[in-house]
């Protein structure tokens, strides 16, 4: 053997010593790939836009009544244990119904589509608004690590009618989503509207200055006769380490004749009751009735808040969103909208609760139908007593999405 040259089995060694530690680094590297970008602008970047707001100080925004950044140290136990035995609580047991939306040619006077989560169409006074648009299949920076969908998205973005405005309730992944943005710059021609700094986000992702408006809460905006108002919220921002860079926000669409309300992703806040008595009554609340825990119970409202919210505000007739699409928290899938339902049975209140990609005409909704139950959760399944694991919960979510594909087809 000549000096300095390995043997064979010295290189056979070395070659799979080599393939064995190429594998996680190449998984490493999908997980990372598009990552600084998805993440967003950059304090820095974002400052000169957040610095003249009435809710900028510090170097942050801030929520007009006390929120807490974190759960108090009696809770932070407890969350540790269901992170680790309930995270595969939040499962459907069986395939998601949808239904492939069919959006008809001429907007109508006041209907709203409901593309799972917080995605959704409004039809106002015969204009269209598309409200937190995600049709992304996981709400993370990274392409292999964060929440994936439970249920397919019920049609392609590219098949929405043309819409007159895009708003945008605050700067996470499940209501901001990168892929879904470059399809809309490509897709449609309305305008983002945001709360203030979020823009930032968006002009760094190729989105036109004129395709950009940034408000505060109280600031309106008039877009194709509507009247656009970004109003209060109770929550927080941040796509990662820092938080509450870029302003969130609830939103009021107003046409000539009905009005709107998009709650986004907010906690319980008496700034509804103000809303309503300034920008109210109103035809249609859009209102998140999910994901929600003690731990975080200051900015994600319950079921049961979300009827007492819908009050404050003068609503109608009541959307549930922020549910159903990802497994965001640890209640079983169809809770949020069994308690709601319940909440809304005692109050008197109007509620419509359609299927992913059903429409809803306000005006005239159908009777509540429970099409929840049946799809179930998997932690209730018999052969998944206590804790599922990932294999099992991977492969049940595999089979709901092939099979709710087949209904779209």
């Amino acid at each position: 053997m000549l000096a300095g040259v390995p043997s064979a089995p010295a290189r056979r060694t070395a070659f799979a010593l080599a393939a064995t530690l190429a594998g996680p680094a190449v998984w490493l590297a999908r997980a990372a790939w598009g990552l600084p970008t998805a993440l967003g602008a950059s304090r820095r970047e974002i400052r000169p836009w957040a610095a003249g707001s009435p809710q900028f100080s510090e170097g942050r925004f801030h929520n007009r009544v006390a929120t807490p950044a974190l759960p108090p140290a009696s809770a932070r136990r407890g969350l540790l244990r269901q992170m680790h035995e309930e995270r595969h609580t939040g499962l459907p047991a069986r395939p998601v119904p949808l239904v492939r939306p069919e959006p008809p040619a001429e907007a109508g006077d006041l209907a709203v589509t409901w593309y799972g989560h917080s995605s959704a169409l409004l039809e106002v006074d015969g204009r269209r608004v598309l409200v937190d648009p995600v049709w992304g299949s996981r709400v993370s920076p990274s392409p292999l690590i964060g929440p994936t969908r439970l249920h397919p998205v019920p049609g392609p973005l590219e098949e929405l009618p043309p819409v007159d405005a895009v708003l945008v309730s605050h700067d996470h992944y499940d209501h901001l989503d990168l892929p879904t943005v470059r399809r809309l710059l490509r897709t449609q021609t309305a305008p983002f509207l945001v709360p203030v700094g979020i823009g930032a986000h968006l002009r760094g992702w190729g989105v036109p200055e004129e395709r950009v408006v940034e408000l505060d809460w109280e600031q309106s905006a008039e877009v194709a006769g509507l009247t656009v108002t970004c109003t209060e919220a109770r929550h927080f921002s941040g796509r990662f380490l820092t938080r509450d860079t870029t302003l969130w926000s609830s939103w009021v669409v107003a046409g000539p004749r009905h009005r709107v309300f998009f709650g986004g992703d907010t906690g319980y806040t008496p700034g509804f009751a103000a809303i309503g008595a300034r920008l109210g009554p109103f035809d249609l609340a859009l209102l998140p009735v999910g994901a929600y825990n003690d731990a975080w119970k200051h900015v994600h409202m319950d079921p049961e808040e979300a009827v007492r919210a819908h009050g404050d505000l003068g609503g109608d007739l009541l959307v549930p969103v922020h549910w159903a699409t990802f497994n965001l928290a640890f209640h079983r899938w169809a809770e949020p909208v069994q308690r709601l339902c319940a909440a809304a049975e005692r109050s008197g209140t109007r509620v419509a609760v359609p299927r992913p990609g059903e429409r809803v005409d306000a005006l005239a909704p159908p009777p509540v139908r429970d099409w929840w139950s049946a799809v179930g959760s998997l932690v209730d399944e018999p052969d998944a007593a206590g804790d599922a694991g990932v294999g099992s919960s991977v492969a049940a979510r595999a089979a709901s999405w092939l099979l709710a594909r087949r209904q779209l087809d």
